[in-house]
C-alpha cells in the first residue's frame, strides 16, 4: 500500500465490510448531535502526517470515538478467536497493574473497544492492533470483547498499535526501542516506524542504536523499568559497549536476588554492577642509598602522600635521628623562600 493511504482506513469509510458471523448488532452508534464533535476527515498525506493526526487524539477512548464517528461498528468477539499482534510491544508488567485493570473491567465493564483486523492467514480469527491488556483481562473474566474490526495492512496495524501506546505514553523507553527494532528487523521502513512511535528521524536512530547495544536478552531480563528513561538506558548501553562481559552478565542475570527484584530494581542492580571499576594505582617507589650503596630509605609517592621508610637493618639509628630532626627540617622548609 502506498504510504499516502496508510491509516486512512482507521478514520474513513475505506473498505466497508460486513460484520463477522456471530457478532451482536451495533453496540455503540455514533451520536451526531450538536453536543458532539463533527467527524474529522484526514487529508491524504505521508504516513508521518497520518501518524501525527492520530497522535492528536487524546487517549484510547477518543480513538475509539473517532472510529465510531467514521462509521465503524463496535462488535462483540470471543476472546479465543483473538490473537496478539505479530509485533510484541510490551515486556512483562507487574501483577498489580493487571489486577487493577481486571477489577476496573469487572466493576464497570469494558468502556473502550479494542481495534482488531481479520487474521490474514487464519479465517475466522482476528489480530489485535491495540487493546492486548483488555483482551487478557476479559479472557480471565470469561467475557466477550467489544471491538472494531478493520481490514488493516501490516503497515496500518503497526502504526495504529504504536500510535495508541504513544498517545497514552504507556510504553517505557526500552519497550519503545524493542518495538522499533522488531519493526525494522521485519523490513518496515523508517518512515513507518517513525509514525508508529511518533518520533523524529534522529530520535528513532538513537533509540534503535541504544536498543541494539542493550540486546533483547538483557532488556527482557530487566523488564520495562519505567523509571529508567533515555539518559539511564544510554548510560547502560555505554557500559555494555566494547566489553567482553558475557560470562559476568549471564551470572548476574541468573542470580535469585536479581530475578526476584522488580523491574526498576533489576535495572539499578545491573547498572551498578557494570560501573567502571576503580583501580588503585600502585605507588611509585624510589630507593635512596648511602655512600656505601646500601638501601637505607625507600620513598613511596602517591597523589595523596609521600611515605619515607627507613631500613632498620642497614641504618638502625637513622630513623630515630630523622624523627628527632623533623622540627629543624620543617623550620628550614618554611625559611626556604627567605634565603
Amino acid at each position: 500500500m502506498n504510504r499516502k493511504d496508510t491509516l486512512r482506513a482507521l478514520l474513513t469509510d475505506r473498505d466497508r465490510s460486513t460484520l463477522p458471523p456471530g457478532n451482536s448488532p451495533d453496540l455503540g452508534p455514533a451520536d451526531h448531535s450538536s453536543d458532539h464533535p463533527k467527524r474529522t476527515h484526514i487529508r491524504a498525506g505521508a504516513v508521518g502526517a497520518m501518524g501525527r493526526s492520530l497522535g492528536q487524539i487524546a487517549g484510547a477512548a477518543e480513538q475509539a470515538k473517532a472510529l465510531i464517528e467514521a462509521g465503524d461498528t463496535v462488535v462483540e468477539l470471543d476472546t479465543d478467536v483473538i490473537e496478539n499482534s505479530f509485533i510484541r510491544d510490551r515486556l512483562e508488567r507487574d501483577a498489580t497493574s493487571h489486577h487493577e485493570l481486571l477489577e476496573l473491567i469487572r466493576e464497570r465493564g469494558q468502556q473502550v473497544p479494542i481495534l482488531v483486523r481479520p487474521h490474514p492467514e487464519k479465517p475466522g480469527r482476528y489480530q489485535v492492533a491495540y487493546g492486548h491488556r483488555r483482551v487478557r483481562a476479559l479472557a480471565e473474566l470469561g467475557r466477550r470483547v467489544r471491538a472494531v474490526v478493520k481490514p488493516l495492512s501490516d503497515e496500518e496495524l503497526v502504526v495504529a498499535q504504536g500510535q495508541e501506546n504513544s498517545v497514552r505514553t504507556d510504553l517505557s523507553y526500552i519497550e519503545r526501542g524493542l518495538f522499533a527494532v522488531a519493526l525494522e528487523d521485519r523490513g518496515f521502513e523508517r518512515a513507518t516506524i517513525m509514525s508508529a512511535l511518533n518520533v523524529e528521524k534522529t530520535q528513532l536512530s538513537r533509540l534503535i542504536s541504544i536498543t541494539r547495544v542493550i540486546t533483547p536478552e538483557v532488556a527482557t531480563s530487566i523488564g520495562p523499568a519505567p523509571k529508567a528513561g533515555r539518559p539511564r538506558w544510554t548510560a547502560l548501553a555505554e557500559r555494555l559497549t566494547g566489553k567482553d562481559i558475557q560470562a559476568e552478565l549471564s551470572t548476574l542475570l541468573a542470580e535469585p536476588a536479581f530475578r526476584e527484584a522488580d523491574s526498576d530494581q533489576r535495572f539499578v542492580r545491573l547498572f551498578n554492577a557494570l560501573a567502571p571499576k576503580k583501580t588503585k594505582k600502585a605507588p611509585k617507589t624510589t630507593l635512596w642509598r648511602d655512600p656505601d650503596g646500601r638501601r637505607v630509605v625507600a620513598i613511596e609517592r602517591t597523589p595523596q602522600r609521600v611515605t619515607i621508610m627507613v631500613d632498620q637493618k642497614h641504618a638502625p639509628e637513622f630513623g630515630e635521628f630523622l624523627v628527632a630532626r623533623l622540627p629543624e627540617i620543617y623550620a628550614a622548609f618554611n625559611r626556604r623562600g627567605e634565603e
